[in-house]
């Protein structure tokens, strides 16, 4: 059975590869840790990352800082700090003025996604569509391992005013009975699965409960970062069997993993854990962003498809780097990001185009990438929301001039000379309430 061991800045000198790591390389580490969070564990550093190619394996770049993560200015500073060894509190200051800028909460999360109950804000729970309610458990603020392109790096990087975090599952059932709309609830974090079986239990089974939720999804990495979560872990077919129990209990369990490329599912350990998992009835879904570095090539997107298919797994969403933390080292221009999806989409099968994307998950919702037309002489991108903040909005189609550089929603500019987007005016009286 192996063992769970996980190395951060602090340990990381006690990582058997650590000699690998040239001395510019750590130092690196030390440096973008200080700003990013870091943490690998053994499984990762065993059986993931191909110690022959660094800094060029994917897998490394995936869970080791890079010193492009941070600007020029801001890398030399807190290198400087490194260096001479200064005051940690004056580092973590310096740190933490880097961090404010990176737009730690991005696309409304904190101020319009949050739900309330007779006026009182609940923290730790999210509700942007109607349909879906997230929830963080208070013991799930954790990963087995960072990705270093994490939206949520405010969860790990002690902003505590940033988290999102709760404790008390009847606020959230309370919720759910007062919104029969929701019928999705979906666990996320950080990572449900570093919970155990008896947390998973203390959150999940009174949503049972609740008649009108019909889907309960839980948002995890641990199938690459961890699979052991599910063969040989002391409660792992512990879980297994609570699997059933909300399968058998008439929900739908759909398992949302985040799975960047297929090395990630190609070794022994996670082939079993998904064989497993897929043995108790649940469905796992697959999601991850397009990641310069790591998966910015049409062959990787195809061969992770095609496995993830082969394996029973459903692709679901190709999402575009969100506008916060180290965007600019691993984010993708969209007409780049339409390129590799359009071409490793069209290799793939009928039951393999159950995935979407691009796709921004932005204030207003989640906005696809269609395509590239020239209308009326016009070069222009041809948008259309998937999901929107108003449900009225989903499934509409909507145009912006064409930029090659643009890379999110705010880079763009309604096309035909017109003022706004059709969904601007909304949102800005959404914002104002």
């Amino acid at each position: 059975m192996l063992k769970y061991r996980s190395y951060t800045v602090k340990n990381v000198h006690e990582l058997p590869q650590y000699r690998a790591l040239g001395k510019e390389q750590i130092h690196t580490i030390k440096t973008v840790a200080t700003v990013y969070p870091f943490r690998i564990n053994n499984y990762v550093a065993d059986h993931l990352i191909d110690w022959s190619n660094i800094p060029d394996d994917p897998m490394f770049r995936l869970s080791f800082p890079q010193a492009e993560m941070l600007d020029t200015r801001d890398f030399s500073v807190m290198s400087d700090l490194i260096r001479s060894d200064e005051d940690p509190e004056r580092t973590r200051s310096a740190a933490k003025e880097i961090q404010l800028r990176q737009n730690p909460n991005p696309a409304g999360q904190m101020e319009l996604n949050t739900p309330r109950i007779d006026g009182n804000m609940l923290h730790g729970m999210q509700h942007k569509y109607r349909e879906s309610v997230l929830f963080f458990p208070a013991e799930a603020q954790v990963c087995h391992a960072y990705c270093t392109y994490c939206f949520r790096w405010p969860q790990f990087s002690g902003l505590d005013n940033m988290k999102f975090t709760n404790h008390d599952v009847s606020l959230l059932t309370g919720y759910l009975r007062e919104h029969p709309e929701v019928k999705d609830i979906i666990f996320t974090g950080g990572d449900p699965m570093v919970m155990t079986a008896n947390l998973l239990k203390k959150y999940i089974r009174p949503v049972l409960e609740v008649e009108s939720i019909r889907t309960i999804r839980i948002g995890t990495k641990s199938l690459s970062w961890w699979p052991m979560r599910f063969t040989t872990d002391e409660d792992a077919d512990e879980i297994l069997r609570f699997f059933e129990e909300i399968v058998n209990s008439g929900k739908h369990l759909a398992i949302m993993a985040h799975i960047s490329h297929e090395k990630e599912i190609s070794t022994p350990q996670a082939e079993e854990a998904i064989r497993r998992i897929r043995s108790t009835g649940a469905v796992i879904r697959s999601q991850s962003p397009i990641v310069r570095h790591v998966n910015d090539q049409a062959e990787t997107w195809e061969a992770m498809w095609q496995k993830q298919l082969y394996m029973g797994i459903i692709p679901y969403y190709m999402f575009l780097e969100r506008d916060t933390g180290p965007k600019k080292y691993f984010e993708v221009p969209l007409h780049e990001a339409l390129d590799i999806f359009n071409n490793a989409y069209r290799k793939m099968s009928g039951l393999g185009r159950t995935v979407r994307g691009p796709s921004m998950s932005c204030s207003p919702g989640k906005i696809i990438v269609e395509d590239i037309a020239e209308i009326h002489g016009e070069k222009v991108y041809v948008l259309k929301f998937t999901q929107g903040r108003n449900p009225e909005w989903t499934n509409q189609l909507f145009f912006a001039e064409y930029n090659e550089n643009a890379s999110w929603i705010d880079d763009l500019t309604p096309a035909f000379g017109h003022a706004q987007f059709f969904f601007e005016e909304e949102m800005e009286e959404m914002m104002s309430v």
